[in-house]
């Protein structure tokens, strides 16, 4: 099975942030420049929240907030859930799916060792089913 250690070797661990006390409207360009979700909210090292599109439009957009004047911290979702590297893509799956939500922290010992979408998760269980039917194949042929 494929854990979330191969998952963020295979895309890569670069970690996206932002801190707390930044503008709403800095964190949405962040992630239209970098073609992500969500990003996580960081006080220097320690890992205080998670801001998603969703947060946006559901706490800024929707309630007629000023995205340069809302700071970071006034809509980001918290406690975020997070998981080791040991743990499958079959468990990221089902806790995306009992908590409702997009990405998943990457956590061990306190520090962060990146972020997994929804996304990132459905491409590498795709891929391992591909090579459990590759698998099939050629025992079939042989």
């Amino acid at each position: 099975m494929t854990t979330v250690e191969q998952m963020l070797k295979a895309k890569g661990s670069e970690i996206y942030a932002i801190e707390p006390d930044e503008p709403v409207l800095e964190a949405i360009q962040m992630m239209a420049d970098h073609h992500i979700g969500a990003l996580l909210v960081m006080h220097g090292e320690q890992l205080s929240g998670i801001v998603s599109e969703r947060d946006y439009a559901r706490k800024v957009v929707l309630l007629g907030r000023s995205s340069a004047d809302t700071p970071v911290w006034q809509i980001m979702s918290s406690p975020v859930t997070s998981v080791a590297r040991h743990a499958t893509v079959h468990e990221c799956l089902a806790l995306m799916t009992a908590s409702r939500i997009r990405h998943l922290a990457v956590v061990e010992r306190e520090q962060v060792l990146g972020m997994l979408s929804i996304g990132d998760c459905v491409k590498a269980l795709i891929d391992e089913q591909q090579h459990h039917i590759d698998d099939l194949e050629r025992f079939i042929r042989s």
